[in-house]
């Protein structure tokens, strides 16, 4: 019996969540008294996950899981689970882990929770606290399945190092061609050195910043962090900024440290898919703007004044502390 764990990797780099929930997995395994085993998929470094806990690592080398495949990912999940009498699967909530959750869970009859925000209070009882209703609320989920599948909330839990010798051997799943009946045509990937899935911090702009021609500002303030750029839904509907960096409820959703929004009202529908956030600064000179009412910190002044300012302050600070 063990606790599984499948490990997000993109171009042979274990992703931050993958990390995140290799700890969160190690937590549910010492309240379990059991071992982690961890998943990884065309991934990298396996030594890398023994540092957050990982017993074992099963590798999987597949030139046909070289692009994301739902319905395959989900099978070889599920192979992996049973082979090693998994009774938790723990997943993120990565768009991807969502697409193939469902799947896995009706695989191995299991009850599925997404967005679990801590460790279960308990076991016996299997109680877990998720977010819900667009991140406005919380609820806690009793988990009666013999198998349970867990979608970990992004930046929820923290790296927590642990460190084991992880052993790894190689895990060879059985394919068929039903698990490929959908077929990846092309992959449209944002150009951000950040991407927003992954980044710490986000800088945002909407329709306050007048034209695309202005985007610059917004680039050098996030260059400066080193964050990923984003954008409110108007912005993108008119072309300023491509689609893949809008952010909302119909957007991404965005679990950053940090969420710095310029020019942008907030809106109901943006402020669900930024909520998870964890520090809020907003940049408007309307005083009356509903963002406001969300943030940690506001600035009411001209966007134009503000964010050079701001973004010369960082440069000066980061090269007194270089």
């Amino acid at each position: 019996m063990s606790v599984l764990v499948y490990t997000e990797s993109e171009e042979g780099n274990f992703k931050k969540i993958a990390l995140e929930a290799v700890s969160y997995a190690t937590g549910i395994a010492e309240m379990m008294e059991t071992t982690v085993t961890a998943l990884a998929v065309n991934g990298g470094d396996a030594s890398q996950l023994g540092t957050y806990g990982a017993d074992k690592v099963l590798e999987v080398s597949n030139d046909k899981l070289s692009k994301f495949n739902a319905e395959a990912y989900a099978d070889v999940i599920a192979q992996a689970a049973k082979a090693e009498d998994a009774k938790v699967v723990v997943l993120t909530s990565s768009a991807n882990a969502k697409f193939m959750a469902p799947l896995i869970a009706v695989n191995l009859e299991a009850g599925y929770v997404p967005n679990v925000t801590e460790l279960p209070a308990g076991t016996s009882p299997f109680k877990v606290k998720h977010s819900v209703f667009t991140n406005k609320a919380f609820a806690t989920t009793e988990i009666t399945t013999h198998v349970k599948v867990i979608g970990l909330a992004k930046n929820a839990f923290g790296l927590k190092e642990k460190s084991a010798a992880a052993t790894s051997e190689a895990f060879s799943p059985q394919l068929s061609e039903d698990d490929f009946s959908v077929k990846v045509v092309s992959v449209d990937k944002a150009t951000d050195k950040v991407t927003i899935a992954d980044a710490e911090i986000v800088v945002s702009g909407g329709r306050g910043l007048k034209g695309p021609e202005n985007w610059g500002m917004i680039e050098e303030l996030a260059e400066t962090l080193g964050a990923a750029t984003a954008c409110s839904k108007p912005v993108s509907d008119m072309g300023w900024r491509p689609h893949s960096e809008h952010v909302g409820q119909t957007g991404k959703p965005v679990a950053s440290n940090l969420y710095i929004a310029i020019g942008i009202s907030g809106a109901i529908q943006h402020l669900a898919g930024i909520n998870s956030s964890k520090v809020k600064v907003v940049i408007n000179n309307d005083p009356e703007a509903p963002f406001f009412k969300a943030a940690d910190y506001g600035i009411v002044g001209d966007a134009f004044e503000v964010v050079p300012q701001l973004t010369e302050k960082l440069k000066a600070f980061k090269a007194q502390n270089a």
